[in-house]
């Protein structure tokens, strides 16, 4: 079974909910925190390594916050796990092979699976699951008003 590390998936979720609730200003990683129920200093070491892998844009001063570097047609789920995996690699433990058999033949395998994977992650693009969200009637936690102009 795939499974992908709390960081990784909090980068896909914070990516698509950038995208989701675009607007004029950018997003505010509170904002995140408070819809996803994550610490926001959990969430800003992801957003940095997205802002450094050149999904996400920051945006400082006091309305300042993330958006989008990229259109979200531009932006696959495989450059976002690639940024994510990425901070895991880094703290991860030595996983080199140690046996002939695992050498020549259990880590090409798993390569190739990966490959695979990441093929498949990489034809998935942030308004695909945009559009995915607005069919399943997710609500992107946006407070509407009224609008009175006439």
């Amino acid at each position: 079974m795939l499974k992908l590390s709390r960081k990784t998936l909090l980068a896909l979720e914070a990516v698509i909910d950038i995208a989701f609730n675009a607007r004029p200003e950018p997003v505010q990683a509170r904002e995140i925190t408070a819809r996803q129920g994550v610490p926001q200093r959990y969430l800003e070491q992801v957003m940095q390594q997205l802002v450094r892998a050149g999904i996400l844009r920051g945006v400082r001063g006091p309305r300042g916050g993330y958006r989008l570097a990229r259109e979200r047609r531009r932006i696959s789920v495989g450059d976002i796990v690639r940024a994510a995996e990425s901070i895991e690699e880094e703290t991860s433990d030595d996983t080199s092979p140690r046996s002939e058999l695992a050498t020549h033949i259990v880590t090409p395998f798993i390569q190739s699976l990966q490959s695979d994977v990441m093929a498949k992650l990489d034809s998935i693009t942030i308004e695909d699951l945009c559009q995915r969200a607005r069919a399943a009637g997710v609500d992107g936690g946006e407070k509407t008003t009224a609008d009175f102009t006439i």
